[in-house]
């Protein structure tokens, strides 16, 4: 399929590819293993792919809700092979850093297309991999719209090299990742038309976009979960469906230029653009149109995880960065020309933003540590995974795989806890869902069940089982 691109110059990607995709996947492996995930999100992936896995409804419990009703993303179908080899919730680390990782090998072959040195092109590929949301997002659970990151830049790739079939099999599977996506294969097709002359790959992506955009927020999410998409509580101000929001974006653009203006706004787009600053060309930011969506719905929003680069929510923005960044260096007319100061300037970006520090001795990840042996012998002592289960955020995702498990988070109903085999929970350090009070009144209701005995009780780590 490539045919056109040189593939002698690949021994130091192949090291980027490895060494990166290792750090990814051991990062998010260790903050796991101490307890820093979390139900929200990765228990809901893992919950629901195990439920495929095992050729049962992916209706996950503690959210009620099945997952297509959540964003429409059947990918995690095809991720759930993986789990029948083996169901284990460590293919979702290692499928989310090889995502992130792999990109570099569209990224190579459309710099080499754009006639940039070996040099230039290894430097574009450490851009993108010291980039601080691909060392962030990679800690921040579990997100399949991470597999659309390499698609995305293969997308490109395979419509500059007229691969339409190719091309065409990237959007699809990218429309699989999450159902907001489509905006940008939307905004892509617009792109390829208007910019790229490129035209028959352009009106593919708008008429596949607007399908899938429509199927999924107009009847296969409400069908799965009762109501909107999701987050469209986020948008309130526009209208309280996808269709009234999308009608007031267009006849009323006044509503949107007052939540637009804002200083957080301005810190978005400082974070956003800054790790790239000197390397950015104003004539080529034209390249950044299929991310606009994405940009707009992050800038209107006053949910702040969607203005930083520690959450997915800038995640799509990316590809049209880096596409920006080959582009400008091709004009030779960037602020920073030598590599050396561009790896210097990526190397302090990355200093500066990624969150590396919270594995530094006494950092956020060991904060909690105190309570990890505990933590350990208590989720060893549930065996069953057929069991209902009632526990911590916290500990979630380290035993989602059962149809049945509910989080013990506030407004907890107490007389339901008959309806678990377990309950486990962590009074020491309840979870940001939960307060002390809480658990505490939940552990003295199961105490005072005649139906529950209290197997494990260490470091403010306390395991019941019913009889």
């Amino acid at each position: 399929m490539l045919k056109n691109v040189n593939f002698n110059q690949f021994n130091s990607l192949t090291i980027y590819l490895i060494i990166s995709t290792i750090i990814l996947f051991l990062c998010s492996s260790l903050r796991h293993i101490l307890f820093n995930s979390n139900a929200f999100d990765l228990g809901i992936f893992d919950n629901s792919i195990y439920l495929i896995s095992q050729f049962k409804d992916p209706f996950v419990s503690f959210r009620n809700l099945h997952i297509l009703g959540d964003h429409g993303a059947w990918i995690l179908y095809l991720i759930a092979i993986f789990y029948l080899i083996y169901p284990s919730i460590y293919w979702l680390f290692f499928i989310q850093a090889l995502s992130l990782a792999i990109a570099v090998i569209p990224i190579y072959n459309l710099c080499k297309l754009e006639n940039l040195t070996n040099s230039q092109t290894k430097t574009i590929c450490l851009i993108y991999l010291l980039y601080p949301l691909i060392f962030n997002v990679n800690l921040f659970d579990f997100h399949p719209e991470v597999i659309a990151i390499p698609l995305f830049f293969t997308a490109i790739l395979t419509a500059r090299l007229n691969k339409f079939y190719w091309f065409c099999l990237c959007i699809i599977f990218i429309l699989g990742c999450k159902a907001v996506l489509a905006l940008n294969i939307i905004a892509l097709g617009i792109w390829l038309m208007l910019w790229q002359k490129q035209q028959k790959f352009g009106i593919f992506a708008i008429i596949i976009g607007v399908f899938w955009f429509i199927i999924a927020t107009q009847i296969i999410i409400p069908n799965f979960s009762g109501e909107e998409a999701a987050a469209i509580n986020r948008y309130s101000f526009l209208g309280d469906s996808v269709r009234e929001i999308a009608l007031n974006l267009i006849v009323k653009p006044n509503l949107i230029l007052s939540h637009l203006f804002t200083l957080a706004n301005l810190e978005y787009l400082l974070l956003l653009f800054a790790p790239l600053l000197p390397v950015l060309y104003w004539q080529k930011l034209g390249n950044l149109i299929p991310a606009l969506p994405t940009l707009l719905l992050n800038l209107i929003t006053d949910y702040q995880p969607q203005k930083d680069l520690v959450h997915q929510y800038s995640l799509p923005i990316i590809p049209f960065l880096i596409l920006t960044v080959i582009a400008s260096l091709a004009t030779q007319k960037t602020w920073f020309k030598t590599n050396l100061k561009i790896k210097i300037w990526s190397l302090i970006a990355f200093l500066a933003l990624a969150k590396y520090v919270y594995f530094f001795p006494n950092a956020l990840y060991w904060q909690k540590f105190d309570t990890w042996k505990a933590s350990k012998t208590a989720i060893n002592l549930i065996n069953n995974n057929q069991n209902s289960l009632l526990t911590a955020p916290q500990f979630a995702p380290h035993l989602t795989h059962r149809p049945m498990i509910k989080l013990a988070i506030d407004n907890i109903e107490y007389d339901k806890i008959n309806e678990f085999k377990y309950i486990l929970v962590n009074l020491k350090y309840p979870s940001s869902y939960s307060s002390t009070e809480a658990i505490q009144t939940l552990i003295n209701q199961a105490q005072n069940n005649p139906q529950f005995n209290l197997i494990y009780a260490q470091d403010g780590i306390f395991l019941f089982e019913q009889n």
